[in-house]
């Protein structure tokens, strides 16, 4: 059995990348592609050439807050930011980080009973990446609680 892989340096960011380069892409052709229809389209008036732009500058917006997930683990804690919320926690607050077969993205298990979704470890499209992620919290949360707890 080989030995388990050094701990990262902190701080250190864990994000699903590739969907994140997905959304930011579709955000930017989307926005892109209907402002230049309204642009182009002789027939519409301004405001509707501006209805257009601002539907395109609204979905946009969507795709850039479904992008915006991440865990930021740093020496005084770990930074969650999932889709419209941000919290921060102690290490010792996390008891377990959680990654099961068929979930969407990594819970974590919460000193006070509860569980947090961590939304920036996903495996959608880069389960390899989210399993590699899932481990590295996990240690950095084994490590940082046995030197709290210990």
């Amino acid at each position: 059995m080989s030995a388990p892989a050094p701990l990262p340096d902190l701080p250190v960011t864990f994000r699903p990348t590739r969907t994140r380069a997905v959304l930011l892409t579709a955000a930017g052709a989307i926005f892109v592609t209907v402002s230049l229809v309204a642009l182009l389209l002789d027939r519409l008036s301004p405001a509707e050439k501006l209805s257009f732009v601002f539907t395109a500058a609204l979905l946009a917006w969507v795709l850039l807050r479904l992008a915006r997930p991440k865990v930021v683990a740093e020496e005084s804690g770990v930074t969650i930011v999932n889709f419209g919320s941000v919290r921060r926690l102690e290490w010792a607050e996390i008891v377990q980080v959680n990654l099961r077969v068929g979930d969407p993205w990594v819970f974590l298990d919460l000193s006070d009973g509860t569980s947090l979704p961590a939304i920036g470890i996903q495996p959608g499209i880069a389960k390899e990446q989210a399993i590699a992620q899932t481990r590295t919290l996990r240690a950095l949360v084994e490590a940082r609680t046995g030197e709290h707890r210990g």
